[in-house]
């Protein structure tokens, strides 16, 4: 028996598409015929601790969407992977990163023009981040395998590592999105409150205003800690070696990288002569940028008011994962061409969720199908007309979680 099989059989009230999807991302990144006994410890998190969907609910809806999303690329003759567009925006979002670093290492520049390259690294960091290594890590980026794990790299060489992000994003947050202990996009070591499900604490108060300054650190964390946390957390049980790879190697990658990078970004310039008041603040106005924008797409997405909040002592979610998606995630500024070409489609959240092996550059094209679908099912299809609107809802949201009234705990 495959470990897909027995994933299906031990949690029959899981949809397909979350079995598939930690069959993918847990097990065997598409090896269909590995045996339980080479991948057991993860089973064992499947099937102790994951809430399991219902995947008789919403089951018609979830057929016909996906039925008409796979005539619509079989119709059109496309691949459900990226395509010249995406190679174009790798090359312009490298391009943002590496020319102002270039020109920072080959010219004596002043303070305000090597400051202004810097945070022109600043959007390349989110921007390789959001609209790159995310389609990479998700294996949509392209339709071989090896270009997707070498752009999925891409997020080493900017301060992160990319089997952290695999692990903590496409397999916890995407398979339990909005579920409280399971999806870690909610856990903010209780200095935020990001679901009624946490308890209430007094630091909570104002969190609405502080929470932009911590947003503003998080590729900070990347950097220094929070790679070797998660690695070490994931190793304890099992994750990391369900991806094939060791702990010690998943940590010494991490090492390396980490000493790549910070020789690169600090160590080089400051050999170069330039001052290190100067490249310290460089380096700081950098990842405060990627930081902000890396939350400007984020947060908006599943932190709103009007989205479900999942106790994480739930056994089962009655509801399919399609639906799951549709209730717990936002679009925004679908018409916000420019927004949507930068932050690699994660404006349009809820097909990025339902669909995340789907290249971002099919986004708008489907959203009419899955629009068009859930409103026939009489399922909620979130989408806020602005940016801007987006962000207010999620401020409001974060001053309404900051006070004890709103609590599922």
């Amino acid at each position: 028996m495959t470990l897909k099989q027995v994933i299906q059989k031990l949690v029959p009230y899981t949809s397909a598409v979350w079995a598939e999807h930690v069959f993918r991302w847990l097990g065997h990144q598409g090896n269909s015929t590995a045996t339980t006994d080479e991948k057991d410890n993860h089973i064992n998190i499947l099937i102790e601790a994951a809430p399991r969907f219902n995947r008789a609910s919403s089951k018609e809806f979830s057929q016909t969407l996906r039925k008409r999303v796979n005539a619509y690329f079989e119709e059109n003759n496309i691949k459900r992977t990226g395509d010249i567009r995406v190679a174009f925006k790798a090359l312009a979002m490298f391009s943002l990163y590496f020319v102002p670093y270039i020109i920072q290492m080959t010219m004596n520049l002043g303070t305000v023009p090597y400051l202004l390259c810097s945070v022109l690294m600043g959007f390349g960091v989110s921007g390789i981040g959001l609209a790159i290594m995310h389609d990479a890590c998700h294996g949509s980026f392209s339709s071989k395998k090896w270009v997707n794990n070498l752009f999925a790299y891409s997020l080493n060489i900017i301060g992160g590592n990319a089997l952290s992000w695999k692990i903590q994003h496409n397999v916890l947050h995407h398979s339990f999105t909005n579920v409280h202990g399971m999806d870690e996009d909610l856990e903010a070591g209780n200095i935020m409150r990001f679901t009624p499900s946490e308890p209430w604490k007094k630091r909570h108060r104002g969190q609405h205003i502080y929470s932009w300054v911590l947003y503003s650190l998080m590729t900070f964390s990347w950097v220094l800690l929070k790679d070797f946390k998660r690695i070490t957390k994931y190793s304890k049980v099992g994750l990391v070696q369900a991806q094939g790879v060791s702990y010690f190697n998943a940590i010494a990658t991490i090492v390396v990288s980490k000493i790549v990078y910070v020789g690169y970004t600090l160590v080089l310039p400051i050999a170069l002569g330039y001052p290190v008041w100067l490249v310290l603040v460089g380096f700081v106005i950098m990842h405060i940028l990627g930081g902000l924008m890396l939350a400007m797409i984020f947060q908006p997405a599943h932190i709103m008011e009007d989205h479900d909040f999942i106790n994480g002592d739930t056994d089962v979610i009655n509801q399919s994962y399609e639906s799951h998606q549709l209730n717990t995630t936002s679009n925004f500024a679908p018409t916000n061409k420019l927004l949507t070409w930068y932050c690699g489609g994660l404006n349009y959240q809820v097909e990025h969720h339902i669909f995340p092996s789907v290249s971002h550059v099919h986004y708008p094209a489907i959203s009419k199908i899955v629009k068009e679908t859930a409103e026939e099912f009489n399922l909620p299809y979130r989408s806020v007309p602005t940016w801007g609107a987006a962000l207010r809802i999620h401020q409001r949201t974060m001053k309404k979680l900051s006070e004890p009234e709103w609590s599922l705990a």
